[in-house]
């Protein structure tokens, strides 16, 4: 990620969101003036998330943390949080060091009052594991050709 994206953007702004059944909630702040991300891996094709990176100090449950699960890939430091009623993926996190270490990824369509027709889209390979890429304007396709 370069020195522009969320995870380290000066203008943030506070958002609420949370999962479909209302069981989760949480907030972060944000800068939704930069581009969104999606990616091709198997887990993010699957769950068709469109994200944002923030450092996990301005991120916070506000409440239901007892009703979320978590999903791992394999023995991976990063985690998906969803909830445990309604299956909504509304967060993940980890630490990559290519974001600046640790991180919390929002999905972006679990946040309150979010049009994401209007949003910017990057795009990244991360089914081939080609983070070095960085980030495309047009997806990236699931098979290679």
């Amino acid at each position: 990620m370069s020195e522009t994206s969320p995870l380290f953007s000066r203008n943030l702004k506070k958002y609420v969101g949370g999962c479909h059944c209302g069981a989760v909630r949480f907030e972060a702040e944000l800068d939704l003036s930069e581009p969104l991300n999606r990616c091709n891996c198997s887990v993010c094709t699957k769950m068709g998330g469109t994200t944002t990176q923030v450092p996990p100090k301005t991120f916070r449950v506000i409440s239901g943390a007892e009703n979320l699960g978590d999903y791992r890939v394999g023995d991976s430091a990063n985690f998906r949080k969803f909830c445990k009623r309604c299956g909504v993926q509304c967060f993940g996190g980890g630490y990559v060091a290519e974001l600046g270490g640790e991180f919390v990824s929002i999905n972006v369509g679990c946040l309150d009052g979010v049009d994401l027709a209007l949003a910017r889209i990057q795009y990244w390979d991360g089914r081939n594991n080609n983070w070095q890429a960085g980030p495309g304007t047009q997806p990236w396709p699931i098979q290679r050709a």
